[in-house]
């Protein structure tokens, strides 16, 4: 098991950052990491994620947990590693993005939506496997699923908010991610930083209580 991986399952949390205007996003994971975020996610199909993956990465060394989102193919794979993105998010399974993760000793964890796809992206190699799109398959899935499958570290993507992370974490998974919910696009272009902070905050706290490991 990596070092990422063991630190995923104390964090629990991967904020999703899609379509953020490129001159607003180093100050949303600042406000991310003042809030006690370790994992953000880059998608690849946002203007400039390639270098802001190189940025946050030099900017934050191993204080934050740096990935690629949308890695759908071996290219844009390739892409990724290349810019430093710790781990490999995708929201398919592909098979040669899998075995090149491993080659580069990068975590990966593709997506896949029913009990088939989600046993063969784990016996092909996945670090863990992203369940998507839980937004519409909704938690009593991800229950269904986890009953014979719970060998499979799982992260559950997709409609999770601070009002129901705990009751996805207490299905099971290790870790959730979160995109709107945290990282709110509106809020991100007028600027209100200190609101994205205690929102995040406030996930990353109840995150932790699901876990068990609340400081007193």
């Amino acid at each position: 098991m990596s070092i990422v991986f063991e630190q995923l399952q104390r964090e629990r949390i991967i904020a999703i950052l899609r379509n953020v205007p490129e001159n607003q996003a180093d100050a949303l994971v600042e406000a991310l990491a003042r809030a006690g975020v370790v994992f953000v996610e880059a998608t690849l199909n946002s203007a400039g994620a390639l270098a802001m993956i190189s940025r946050w990465r030099e900017c934050y060394g191993d204080r934050m947990r740096i990935g690629a989102g949308t890695v759908i193919d071996l290219n844009r794979a390739r892409e990724a590693v290349a810019a430093g993105a710790q781990y490999l998010i995708s929201p398919n399974l592909d098979e040669a993005v899998i075995d090149y993760a491993r080659e580069q000793a990068v975590d990966v964890y593709p997506g896949a939506m029913t009990p088939s796809e989600i046993v063969r992206a784990w016996n092909a190699g996945a670090t863990a496997v992203k369940v998507f799109p839980m937004a519409s398959l909704g938690l009593a899935y991800l229950q269904e699923i986890r009953a014979p499958l719970d060998h499979i570290p799982m992260i559950s993507t997709g409609g999770v908010r601070l009002d129901n992370i705990q009751q996805f974490l207490a299905a099971g998974v290790t870790a959730v991610g979160l995109g709107g919910s945290i990282a709110n696009l509106a809020l991100v272009r007028e600027g209100r930083f200190d609101e994205i902070e205690r929102n995040a905050a406030a996930l990353v706290q109840a995150a932790k209580s699901a876990a068990g490991v609340v400081n007193s």
